[in-house]
């Protein structure tokens, strides 16, 4: 019986959408996923401009937590109204992302499978290494060009 109770309370909570994150958390959170993204990308692009010794382990680890991110459902991380105009100051989401979410999927369909690849090269030398990740820039690049603004 308690289970039943409980179970009802739970979901006639979240029907009413108390569980529901505002606009502004929403954006927060996307922007840490991408920090996190950020965060394995220093270490690769590091090593791949020479500006950290290159550990094929350390690579390997490095592209293996890229893959989890890149694997990650996010789609929530882009609800509408998370906009730099629905939230000045507070993100650099274009409102674009909402108008061409077409094309918003097809930059993610490139990064996921520049970080598939990566992870294919990723231990094998830094001469496998560097084409991979700048494959991963330019993916990177083109998101930023259409839906990313310079400043907040």
């Amino acid at each position: 019986m308690r289970k039943l109770l409980l179970t009802t309370v739970i979901a006639a909570t979240a029907a009413t959408g108390a569980f529901a994150q505002s606009a502004s958390d929403t954006a927060k959170a996307r922007r840490a996923y991408f920090t996190l993204v950020n965060y394995e990308m220093a270490t690769l692009g590091g090593m791949a401009q020479g500006k950290i010794d290159y550990d094929a382990d350390a690579a390997s680890a490095a592209a293996k937590d890229l893959l989890a991110l890149a694997s990650y459902t996010n789609a929530d991380l882009f609800a509408e109204g998370t906009s730099n105009e629905d939230l000045p100051g507070e993100t650099r989401a274009k409102a674009d992302i909402w108008a061409d979410t077409a094309g918003l999927q097809e930059k993610s369909a490139a990064f996921y499978q520049a970080v598939v690849d990566l992870n294919d090269a990723a231990g094998n030398g830094l001469d496998a290494l560097r084409p991979a990740v700048g494959k991963i820039g330019g993916t990177c690049k083109a998101c930023h060009d259409d839906f990313r603004a310079k400043d907040f």
